[in-house]
């Protein structure tokens, strides 16, 4: 399946508020209602953003392939589906510079409001160019793998790090990413017709018992696997729940 053509039949698929959040429900919260469709709201999926430190500017262009938010509580959270057609061996660091752009856009929005904000300030929050109790809302990224080789590449930023000492493992930050593999989505039941349909097909297509082209299939429903764990954990689980 030729790659552009790919990309536009996957977004246009996970688009569906119904399949995006049973998705989610099943891969990342262990089957949990916790994304209803009708809460779901499509975002801009640019979040191009221009860096800058003193003299020092940067303009970054990144574009998502499906992004929504939806209502949670008092608040909202950002809820993210990257397509992966092959396997991408800096997989971890696409995610955390993807996640990051988007803390970055609305951080700039604070600061546009910010600035026409007349009322007191503190030093701190002058140079911050944000308010000491201005929060961010939480960007959550799931990864769909779908090509039919079995995952090789890292999971998590750790994966893609050399070999550290143990002094230096016990404070590295590091940045686990959500990935579902269609090859191996066989342990999850969705209970969206559409979803569960496509990834049982795909299955099938991969195992070799049907003929059919696999992008065809996905105009109509779709299957993976998440993983919220390290190969440097030497373990590989499914998400019940994202932390």
């Amino acid at each position: 399946m030729e790659h552009t053509k790919a990309d536009i039949i996957f977004k246009d698929f996970w688009r569906n508020n119904e399949r995006f959040a049973d998705l989610f429900n099943v891969v990342v919260f262990g089957g949990k209602e916790v994304i209803k469709p009708e809460a779901l709201h499509e975002m801009d999926t640019d979040v191009s953003g221009v860096i800058q430190l003193k003299d020092y500017k940067e303009t970054l262009s990144r574009t998502r392939d499906v992004i929504k938010k939806t209502a949670y509580g008092v608040e909202f959270v950002v809820l993210g589906i990257e397509s992966q057609q092959h396997i991408h061996y800096a997989m971890p660091l696409r995610h955390m510079v993807y996640d990051a752009m988007g803390y970055l856009k609305e951080y700039q929005e604070i600061t546009r409001k910010y600035k026409k904000d007349t009322g007191k300030k503190t030093e701190d929050e002058f140079l911050s160019k944000m308010r000491k109790d201005d929060r961010l809302h939480p960007v959550i990224t799931l990864t769909v793998y779908y090509g039919e080789k079995q995952w090789d590449g890292p999971y998590c930023l750790k994966d893609m790090i050399v070999e550290m000492p143990e002094e230096i493992a016990a404070i590295f930050s590091d940045y686990k990413m959500n990935l579902l593999e269609v090859r191996d989505s066989d342990r999850y039941v969705f209970n969206n017709t559409d979803v569960q349909s496509v990834f049982e097909i795909t299955r099938e297509i991969f195992a070799g018992h049907f003929e059919k082209n696999s992008g065809e299939v996905w105009k109509q429903g779709d299957g993976f696997r998440s993983i919220n764990s390290c190969r440097s954990d030497d373990r590989i689980k499914g998400t019940d729940s994202y932390e």
